[in-house]
């Protein structure tokens, strides 16, 4: 079997594939390839090991790409291909879960505490020489004790989330999701609740739902219009759930009190953005797996998916298993 991996992964995840007698063509630089040479190396290839989501592998992809037989992606979220496309093709394609749930709700819970905190901005004090003297008002913060934490979407890493919370500052845990989580409910006495209520009652609101096109910019100008005045909005799963317009607007009128990205909408955001120079508003550059330990696994996981193709047998971590019945 030939694979194409489009950017260098950790050597856990290479060394499994080549130990199987794997042919691997790996990208060889850091540079993103124009869709043309994307597709052209992908016809020249079994199946395809994908990093980022950079090129949509939507159903032009699939048309040019007949001889493809299964995608392993490196990431939990599969928005980046269309999954309709690949089951009408009997094309499984692979995730991986688990792997990258602590280390991402570790970066959800730092963008909380560092926007409650406004860590950010007073960092940027200190280098523009601005420390100044002891003001008993000035750039303040606020705590989070016993406050309510709001999850949309509670699957593992909103869960991680929801669980740190509860340990480190005893907050209430309200949940919207398409399914109730019985196991969050008696954990962590968590509060199934649906989205308007999650809107109105969330003095924290953090984002892990899968994004999908009908979630397209879910928090915009009137969702953010409907939650408190002193809310902190977090999201560490996907760009596209925030219109970045309306969340100034809404941090810059007091219509919330922070917010917290690991995600832009697009992405990567420019340095210009004026959400960078926000006193209440702090902004990471998607590092949300970025630990040793989850990409050392995300690479094992998805190399187990290619594997198990290699096999004929079921990807393990499968999310169109429809594809096998």
């Amino acid at each position: 079997m030939n694979v194409f991996i489009n950017k260098n992964i950790p050597e856990a995840g290479i060394k499994l594939l080549q130990e199987k007698g794997i042919n691997l063509t790996i990208n060889p630089t850091e540079n993103v390839l124009s869709r043309e040479k994307f597709i052209k190396i992908c016809q020249e290839n079994d199946a395809l090991l994908s990093v980022g989501t950079n090129t949509l592998l939507d159903e032009d992809f699939f048309q040019q790409c007949p001889n493809l037989k299964g995608i392993a992606l490196f990431s939990v979220g599969f928005d980046s291909v269309h999954i309709p496309s690949a089951n009408s093709r009997k094309i499984p394609v692979g995730n991986t879960p688990d792997v990258l749930s602590r280390a991402t709700s570790d970066v959800a819970f730092l963008l909380m505490q560092s926007v409650a905190r406004k860590s950010f901005f007073n960092h940027k004090r200190i280098l523009n020489d601005q420390w100044g003297s002891f003001n008993p008002l000035a750039n303040l913060g606020q705590e989070l004790y016993g406050k309510t934490l709001g999850v949309c979407g509670l699957g593992r890493i909103g869960f991680e989330m929801a669980q740190k919370c509860k340990a480190a500052f005893g907050m209430n845990i309200i949940y919207h999701n398409r399914s109730r989580k019985e196991d969050a409910e008696k954990e962590l006495d968590a509060k199934f609740v649906d989205f308007e209520t999650l809107l109105a009652e969330s003095d924290v609101l953090s984002v892990h739902a899968n994004y999908t096109a009908e979630n397209n910019e879910l928090f915009n100008r009137n969702t953010f219009a409907k939650m408190k005045p002193n809310s902190i909005f977090i999201n560490t799963a996907r760009g596209k759930f925030q219109n970045e317009a309306d969340l100034f607007e809404a941090l810059t009128n007091n219509i919330i009190w922070g917010a917290g990205l690991d995600v832009t909408n697009p992405e990567p955001m420019k340095s210009d953005n004026p959400l960078l120079a926000l006193p209440n508003c702090c902004v990471l550059p998607h590092i949300g797996s970025a630990t040793y330990e989850a990409r050392n696994g995300m690479a094992v996981c998805a190399a187990q998916n290619i594997i198990a193709l290699f096999e004929n047998k079921k990807m393990p971590f499968c999310v169109n298993e429809e594809v096998y019945s």
